[in-house]
Protein backbone atom coordinates (compact mmCIF):
# COMPACT_ATOMS: atom_id res chain seq x y z
CA UNK A 1 0.00 0.00 0.00
CA UNK A 2 2.83 2.41 0.85
CA UNK A 3 6.08 3.30 -0.85
CA UNK A 4 9.16 1.49 0.42
CA UNK A 5 11.17 4.66 1.06
CA UNK A 6 10.26 5.91 4.55
CA UNK A 7 9.50 9.54 5.28
CA UNK A 8 10.59 8.93 8.88
CA UNK A 9 12.95 6.33 10.30
CA UNK A 10 13.64 6.06 14.04
CA UNK A 11 15.98 3.41 15.45
CA UNK A 12 16.91 2.57 19.03
CA UNK A 13 15.69 5.85 20.49
CA UNK A 14 16.04 6.42 24.23
CA UNK A 15 15.22 9.43 26.37
CA UNK A 16 15.43 10.05 30.11
CA UNK A 17 14.40 13.05 32.19
CA UNK A 18 15.59 13.81 35.72
CA UNK A 19 14.56 10.95 37.96
CA UNK A 20 13.23 8.52 35.37
CA UNK A 21 13.57 6.97 31.94
CA UNK A 22 10.77 7.81 29.52
CA UNK A 23 11.50 5.13 26.94
CA UNK A 24 14.28 3.01 25.47
CA UNK A 25 14.73 0.93 22.34
CA UNK A 26 12.09 2.84 20.38
CA UNK A 27 11.85 2.03 16.67
CA UNK A 28 9.42 3.66 14.24
CA UNK A 29 9.07 3.86 10.47
CA UNK A 30 6.48 6.04 8.74
CA UNK A 31 6.01 5.51 5.02
CA UNK A 32 4.69 7.80 2.33
CA UNK A 33 0.91 8.13 2.63
CA UNK A 34 0.78 6.62 6.12
CA UNK A 35 -0.96 8.00 9.21
CA UNK A 36 0.22 6.65 12.56
CA UNK A 37 -1.55 7.37 15.85
CA UNK A 38 0.47 7.17 19.07
CA UNK A 39 -1.39 6.66 22.31
CA UNK A 40 -0.36 6.01 25.90
CA UNK A 41 -0.83 7.19 29.43
CA UNK A 42 -0.19 10.81 30.35
CA UNK A 43 3.45 11.62 31.11
CA UNK A 44 4.84 8.62 29.26
CA UNK A 45 6.69 10.83 26.77
CA UNK A 46 4.44 11.16 23.72
CA UNK A 47 5.01 14.90 23.29
CA UNK A 48 8.72 14.40 23.97
CA UNK A 49 8.85 11.86 21.17
CA UNK A 50 7.39 14.39 18.72
CA UNK A 51 9.93 16.98 19.86
CA UNK A 52 12.76 14.51 19.29
CA UNK A 53 11.53 13.66 15.80
CA UNK A 54 11.25 17.37 14.98
CA UNK A 55 14.78 18.04 16.18
CA UNK A 56 13.55 20.33 18.95
CA UNK A 57 15.06 18.05 21.59
CA UNK A 58 17.94 15.58 21.60
CA UNK A 59 17.70 11.87 22.34
CA UNK A 60 20.12 10.15 24.71
CA UNK A 61 20.75 7.41 22.16
CA UNK A 62 19.31 6.37 18.83
CA UNK A 63 18.98 7.62 15.28
CA UNK A 64 16.32 9.69 13.49
CA UNK A 65 16.18 10.34 9.75
CA UNK A 66 13.62 12.50 7.94
CA UNK A 67 13.25 12.28 4.18
CA UNK A 68 16.54 10.38 4.16
CA UNK A 69 18.44 13.01 6.17
CA UNK A 70 19.82 11.92 9.58
CA UNK A 71 19.35 14.45 12.37
CA UNK A 72 22.60 13.44 14.06
CA UNK A 73 25.40 15.76 13.12
CA UNK A 74 23.15 18.59 11.99
CA UNK A 75 23.76 21.88 13.75
CA UNK A 76 20.89 24.07 14.97
CA UNK A 77 20.67 26.00 11.71
CA UNK A 78 20.55 22.85 9.61
CA UNK A 79 17.89 21.32 11.85
CA UNK A 80 15.83 24.49 11.58
CA UNK A 81 16.08 24.41 7.79
CA UNK A 82 15.09 20.74 7.63
CA UNK A 83 12.16 21.37 9.98
CA UNK A 84 11.03 24.39 7.97
CA UNK A 85 11.06 22.53 4.66
CA UNK A 86 9.92 19.05 5.59
CA UNK A 87 7.88 19.17 8.82
CA UNK A 88 4.53 20.58 9.80
CA UNK A 89 4.09 20.63 13.59
CA UNK A 90 0.77 21.10 15.39
CA UNK A 91 1.78 22.01 18.93
CA UNK A 92 -0.55 21.22 21.81
CA UNK A 93 -0.02 24.80 23.05
CA UNK A 94 -0.61 26.15 19.49
CA UNK A 95 2.30 28.70 19.50
CA UNK A 96 0.37 31.17 17.38
CA UNK A 97 2.17 34.53 17.17
CA UNK A 98 -0.05 37.17 18.81
CA UNK A 99 1.32 40.13 16.82
CA UNK A 100 0.53 38.62 13.40
CA UNK A 101 -2.97 38.33 11.98
CA UNK A 102 -4.31 34.88 11.16
CA UNK A 103 -3.37 34.92 7.49
CA UNK A 104 0.21 35.95 8.25
CA UNK A 105 0.50 33.31 10.99
CA UNK A 106 -0.52 30.62 8.53
CA UNK A 107 1.65 32.02 5.72
CA UNK A 108 4.75 32.08 7.93
CA UNK A 109 6.23 28.68 6.89
CA UNK A 110 6.01 29.68 3.23
CA UNK A 111 7.54 33.12 3.81
CA UNK A 112 10.37 31.76 5.98
CA UNK A 113 11.25 29.32 3.22
CA UNK A 114 11.65 32.18 0.76
CA UNK A 115 8.21 32.08 -0.84
CA UNK A 116 6.50 35.07 -2.40
CA UNK A 117 4.61 36.98 0.28
CA UNK A 118 1.49 37.65 -1.79
CA UNK A 119 1.24 34.04 -2.94
CA UNK A 120 1.76 32.86 0.63
CA UNK A 121 -1.18 34.96 1.82
CA UNK A 122 -3.38 33.53 -0.95
CA UNK A 123 -2.44 30.02 0.20
CA UNK A 124 -3.13 31.01 3.81
CA UNK A 125 -6.61 32.28 2.95
CA UNK A 126 -7.33 28.99 1.20
CA UNK A 127 -6.25 27.07 4.30
CA UNK A 128 -8.47 29.28 6.47
CA UNK A 129 -11.44 28.21 4.38
CA UNK A 130 -10.49 24.55 4.67
CA UNK A 131 -10.44 24.73 8.48
CA UNK A 132 -13.76 26.58 8.61
CA UNK A 133 -12.42 30.08 9.27
CA UNK A 134 -12.70 31.57 5.80
CA UNK A 135 -12.69 35.35 5.59
CA UNK A 136 -11.03 35.84 8.96
CA UNK A 137 -7.46 36.32 7.78
CA UNK A 138 -7.34 39.87 9.13
CA UNK A 139 -8.35 38.83 12.66
CA UNK A 140 -5.78 38.43 15.42
CA UNK A 141 -5.22 35.47 17.76
CA UNK A 142 -6.65 37.35 20.76
CA UNK A 143 -10.04 37.33 19.02
CA UNK A 144 -10.17 33.52 18.78
CA UNK A 145 -11.36 30.72 21.02
CA UNK A 146 -9.13 27.80 21.95
CA UNK A 147 -10.71 25.61 19.29
CA UNK A 148 -10.23 28.29 16.64
CA UNK A 149 -6.58 28.72 17.62
CA UNK A 150 -6.12 24.99 17.25
CA UNK A 151 -7.48 25.18 13.72
CA UNK A 152 -5.03 27.99 12.90
CA UNK A 153 -2.18 25.81 14.19
CA UNK A 154 -3.35 22.98 11.95
CA UNK A 155 -3.66 25.26 8.91
CA UNK A 156 -0.13 26.58 9.50
CA UNK A 157 1.25 23.06 9.77
CA UNK A 158 -0.30 21.98 6.46
CA UNK A 159 0.08 25.08 4.29
CA UNK A 160 3.55 24.24 2.93
CA UNK A 161 2.63 20.61 2.18
CA UNK A 162 5.34 19.09 4.39
CA UNK A 163 6.64 15.56 3.97
CA UNK A 164 6.02 14.83 7.66
CA UNK A 165 3.16 16.11 9.80
CA UNK A 166 3.54 15.90 13.57
CA UNK A 167 0.39 16.64 15.55
CA UNK A 168 0.09 16.76 19.34
CA UNK A 169 -3.58 16.26 20.35
CA UNK A 170 -4.82 18.05 17.19
CA UNK A 171 -8.51 17.65 18.08
CA UNK A 172 -8.25 18.23 21.82
CA UNK A 173 -10.10 21.56 21.76
CA UNK A 174 -12.53 20.81 18.94
CA UNK A 175 -16.20 19.87 19.03
CA UNK A 176 -17.02 16.50 17.41
CA UNK A 177 -18.25 17.96 14.11
CA UNK A 178 -15.19 20.20 13.67
CA UNK A 179 -12.91 17.35 14.73
CA UNK A 180 -14.33 15.17 11.95
CA UNK A 181 -13.68 17.93 9.42
CA UNK A 182 -10.10 18.45 10.61
CA UNK A 183 -9.33 14.73 10.63
CA UNK A 184 -10.64 14.45 7.08
CA UNK A 185 -8.34 17.35 6.14
CA UNK A 186 -5.39 15.49 7.65
CA UNK A 187 -6.23 12.38 5.68
CA UNK A 188 -6.64 14.29 2.44
CA UNK A 189 -3.34 16.14 2.82
CA UNK A 190 -1.38 13.02 3.70
CA UNK A 191 -2.77 10.96 0.83
CA UNK A 192 -2.70 13.72 -1.79
CA UNK A 193 0.75 15.10 -0.95
CA UNK A 194 2.36 11.70 -0.33
CA UNK A 195 3.26 12.78 3.19
CA UNK A 196 3.29 10.88 6.47
CA UNK A 197 1.63 11.90 9.72
CA UNK A 198 2.28 11.05 13.35
CA UNK A 199 -0.67 11.96 15.58
CA UNK A 200 -0.34 11.87 19.36
CA UNK A 201 -3.81 11.54 20.80
CA UNK A 202 -5.99 10.26 23.61
CA UNK A 203 -8.99 10.26 21.27
CA UNK A 204 -10.28 7.04 19.77
CA UNK A 205 -12.02 9.20 17.16
CA UNK A 206 -8.69 10.65 16.03
CA UNK A 207 -6.96 7.28 16.19
CA UNK A 208 -9.64 5.80 13.94
CA UNK A 209 -8.21 7.58 10.87
CA UNK A 210 -4.78 6.02 11.39
CA UNK A 211 -3.37 3.14 9.39
CA UNK A 212 -1.64 1.97 12.57
CA UNK A 213 -2.25 2.69 16.25
CA UNK A 214 0.81 2.35 18.47
CA UNK A 215 1.04 2.54 22.25
CA UNK A 216 4.08 4.16 23.82
CA UNK A 217 5.60 2.54 26.89
CA UNK A 218 8.98 2.46 28.62
CA UNK A 219 10.28 -0.13 26.16
CA UNK A 220 9.15 1.64 23.00
CA UNK A 221 6.11 1.32 20.78
CA UNK A 222 3.77 -1.64 20.46
CA UNK A 223 0.79 -2.24 18.21
CA UNK A 224 -2.49 -1.62 19.99
CA UNK A 225 -4.59 -4.75 20.15
CA UNK A 226 -8.08 -4.56 18.69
Amino acid sequence: MFATSPVLSVTGLAKAVPGRTLFTGLDLVAATGEIIAIMGESGIGKSTLLNLVAGLDTADTGRIAIAGTPLEGLDDDARTLLRRRHIGFVFQAFHILPYLNLARNIALPLVLDGGDGAAALVAAEAMLALVGLGGRGGDYPAQLSGGELQRIAIARALVHQPALILADEPTGNLDPETAERILALFQDNVRRAGAAAIIVTHSDRAAAIADRVLVLGRHGLTERSA
